[in-house]
């Protein structure tokens, strides 16, 4: 498989999934969702953020070792984030879109390791 294609699939999953992630947890308590507003449901929101921010991090080691260095360093800054704040968080809003990207960013997560 073509290895820009797996970086920007990757990539733009996790950063999505993370953002998403901590849009929700910057909302105010009564704004949040009613499963958020547990204790679990707030660590839950935490840890997959968390674990799409590390599989962002593998995304971009990923990109600098197998692309050249300012296809990454771009898509981290430009794309990966208009994309994700133009199309996908006004299509879907927060809560949904995080849902969505989750298993995409675990998928992503061993396609990582499988194509490294």
């Amino acid at each position: 498989m073509e290895l820009l294609y797996i970086f920007l699939a990757t990539g733009f999953v996790s950063m999505s999934a993370a953002l998403s992630a901590g849009a929700i947890n910057k909302l105010a308590e009564e704004d949040k969702p009613k499963f958020a507003q547990s204790r679990n449901g707030a660590v839950t929101i935490i840890m997959m953020g968390n674990l799409s921010a590390l599989t962002l991090l593998f995304a971009m080691a990923f990109g600098f070792l197998k692309l050249d260095w300012w296809v990454p360093l771009s898509c981290m800054f430009v794309s990966f984030p208009v994309l994700h704040v133009v199309i996908f968080q006004r299509l879907f809003g927060d809560v949904k879109n995080l849902f969505i990207m989750m298993p995409l960013v675990i998928a992503s997560a061993v396609a990582l390791y499988y194509y490294w």
